[in-house]
């Protein structure tokens, strides 16, 4: 299971969170961040390239794969801005109250083990006035297509890194004492996407 966890799976997720439709959520989320940015669930960097490096003075990178970041160091080394790496997971940031201009949130809380704990250190560390930036997939809006997540999620989040198909996405940020600002949610192009795991979140979050 170590090699699976350590070799295969951050190639599997780097395929599977790079494809043309998800990339696109990301180019259209991620140019929004500005200042000191911290980016949750870093993973190998897909994140970089969309930066707008006018805006950003520096992205600190929250992940517990170290085989992921070092995908993520190659992707960084052509960025004009510095990128830091803190091996933790999203429940544990190590970084002083009212810190980060910008919270970047991309694919990330389908998978983290307790989202609430991990919502509440974000909106510590966010400044008075900074954004939460999200992008996911979650519960889907059809109740048909909600009851297959809900039954498919303990096989799937036992094959690709503890992702939940399942997540009320804008629930558990406004229950974690933020207030969505802005969100556009809906089916991403279901051709190339598994249904069950298509239905997207994308939005803006501010402090309540």
């Amino acid at each position: 299971m170590k090699i699976y966890e350590d070799y295969i799976l951050p190639t599997l997720l780097d395929c599977l969170c790079g494809m043309s439709d998800i990339t696109e959520q990301r180019q259209r989320a991620v140019p929004g961040a500005r200042g000191t940015v911290l980016e949750i669930g870093m993973g190998t960097g897909l994140n970089l390239p969309y930066y707008d490096e006018r805006r950003v003075d520096k992205v600190i990178g929250l992940d517990p794969s170290v085989a992921s970041f070092r995908k993520a160091l190659k992707r960084s080394a052509t960025r004009p801005f510095p990128v830091e790496y803190l091996g933790l997971r999203g429940e544990d940031i190590p970084l002083p109250d009212d810190s980060m201009d910008s919270i970047v949130l991309t694919y990330t809380l389908c998978s983290i083990t307790q989202p609430h704990q991990a919502l509440a250190e974000m909106r510590r560390v966010l400044k008075p006035g900074g954004k939460l930036i999200f992008c996911e997939h979650g519960k889907s809006s059809g109740e048909r297509v909600y009851r297959w997540q809900r039954r498919v999620t303990p096989v799937w989040k036992r094959l690709v890194g503890g992702c939940h198909l399942d997540r009320d996405i804008p629930g558990l940020i406004n229950s974690a004492g933020f207030r969505v600002a802005e969100m556009d949610s809906g089916y991403i192009n279901e051709s190339r996407l598994l249904r069950l795991a298509a239905f997207q979140y994308r939005g803006v979050a501010v402090i309540a």
